[in-house]
């Protein structure tokens, strides 16, 4: 399944840039208290990556860079989750999802699920090293690939269709 899409790459010094990261923040802050209602939710589901995936593919690594810093922060600032010792980590994925995923849009044009799961497997592994980096736990920096298998599928499946079905310029 793929399709040729419209996708953007905005610029700091475009209105629309701060515009597209903070709608993208508000999902990134919505989802991850939805998922943290389920046990586990936020391991499992992994939903504070989902916005700045679609919003880097879809509005350019900018919008993407901008999300991945700000939400976590906030999320952490707000309601205490992600944790402020897990913030390291999940920043660092987070900035290296939406880098790999500017980058496969602006290089691909389109997107299919194989450049997807190219992708989300692309951010995890490089964050898996340096988290293992961070923490010195092989273990616990491959707690996403034990427990968040889901989530990643999430990231794929549903980024898939928000990427190609969902026009938020209408």
């Amino acid at each position: 399944m793929q399709t040729t899409l419209q996708l953007r790459s905005l610029q700091f010094d475009d209105s629309r840039t701060y515009l597209a990261a903070t709608i993208f923040v508000i999902g990134n802050i919505l989802l991850p208290q939805l998922c943290h209602l389920i046990p586990q939710g936020g391991l499992t589901w992994l939903p504070i990556y989902f916005f700045t995936l679609v919003g880097a593919y879809k509005y350019g690594w900018r919008v993407g860079l901008l999300t991945a810093l700000a939400s976590p922060v906030i999320n952490s600032l707000f309601f205490g989750m992600p944790p402020v010792a897990a913030l390291p980590a999940i920043m660092i994925k987070s900035v290296l999802l939406a880098l790999f995923a500017g980058y496969a849009a602006s290089t691909y044009r389109k997107a299919s699920l194989l450049i997807l799961v190219a992708v989300v497997l692309a951010y995890q592994c490089v964050g898996t090293l340096a988290e293992w980096i961070i923490k010195a736990d092989f273990i616990a920096a491959c707690q996403d690939f034990r427990i968040g298998i889901p989530g990643m599928l999430l990231q794929i499946l549903a980024g898939w269709f928000f990427i190609n079905k969902v026009n938020l310029s209408k």
